[in-house]
């Protein structure tokens, strides 16, 4: 059964226009496409910093409109969908636990808001469900009074949850859950949010640049690079067997235990230019393996496994 379903969903910022002359095309920080995401399923999305995560990610909860493409949750379409009402399908954590709570409110204040403003519910029952959330996140009920600023980065993170929770979603995004934590704060989160997921029902998509954690915590795996998914495919396969050169780049480029930092082979290190993006495939300017096919033609993301998928004219 298909949890979230997105079709042709792209985001294009536009510009401010100069005094003199045309407006600028603006800038496509996410390009069409397409993918599906199965219940109960971890969806990693993976990539360089600006290659458009976060910005998938916030068209996903309602943060940012669409400039095209449509989501649907449990088949319903999202497009005019009440606020209120997609608060309670999908949910976001943020990267900064902290940053993330208001610092005004109580720790009760702040879990109660979606009991009140999504589900509407009574004073006496929302007593009762926030003890029962508190208690899946490991959390003593005597926290309820105090303020964000009083708990650390673990701690801060699962009150982050917690509020996520509250609201029943189907799925929640989880953007950088742990990146912010000490490593060993990350492990107890992680494992947190496994055991959360088998205990709610819930979907994940979990986006992060830590290949080690997505490949540990994912079923699937989603690559993107400038704003365009290049590759993707079962967790367990997709970084033994890449077939973009751009995502064996990611799992080269990865620091492993007893193995020699080396720089990956490649051609160049930045990312295009957003403002004046070059034709045909984005990455063909740092790929080693690249055409004139390459600069003239973007490449479709195509089959080329049982469950794995890339947009590469010359696939390793």
């Amino acid at each position: 059964m298909t949890a979230l379903k997105v079709e042709n969903l792209a985001k294009t910022f536009a510009l401010k226009k100069p005094l003199f002359g045309a407006a600028p095309p603006g800038v496509r920080a996410v390009r069409a496409m397409s993918f599906e995401v199965a219940k109960g399923e971890t969806l990693g999305v993976v990539g360089e910093s600006g290659c458009g995560k976060s910005t998938l990610a916030r068209m996903l909860v309602g943060l940012l409109e669409p400039s095209q493409g449509h989501i649907e949750i449990d088949g319903r379409a999202l497009d005019n969908a009440d606020p209120a009402e997609f608060g309670k399908l999908i949910q976001y954590v943020f990267q900064d636990p902290s940053s993330s709570l208001n610092p005004r409110k109580t720790i009760r204040q702040i879990i109660e808001a979606p009991l009140k403003r999504l589900h509407k519910m009574p004073k006496a029952e929302r007593g009762t469900r926030i003890a029962e959330i508190f208690a899946s996140v490991n959390l003593r009920e005597e926290f309820l009074g105090r303020y964000p600023h009083e708990f650390s980065g673990g701690q801060a993170q699962r009150i982050g949850i917690a509020r996520a929770l509250a609201a029943n979603p189907r799925i929640i995004i989880l953007d950088e859950p742990v990146s912010a934590l000490d490593v060993s704060v990350q492990a107890q989160v992680l494992n947190l949010m496994k055991d959360l997921k088998a205990e709610f029902g819930l979907t994940y998509l979990f986006i992060t640049h830590d290949l080690a954690v997505v490949e540990a915590v994912s079923d699937r795996i989603l690559v993107l690079y400038f704003g365009a998914v290049v590759e993707v495919g079962r967790a367990d396969s997709i970084f033994a067997n890449p077939r973009h050169p751009y995502t064996k780049l990611l799992a080269d480029s990865a620091p492993v235990v007893g193995r020699p930092l080396t720089a990956p082979e490649q051609k160049g290190n930045e990312l295009p230019d957003p403002l004046n993006p070059p034709p045909g495939c984005a990455f063909a300017g740092r790929c080693p393996f690249a055409t004139d096919l390459c600069r003239r033609t973007d490449p479709a993301l195509e089959r080329m496994g049982d469950d794995q998928f890339a947009a590469c004219h010359h696939p390793l």
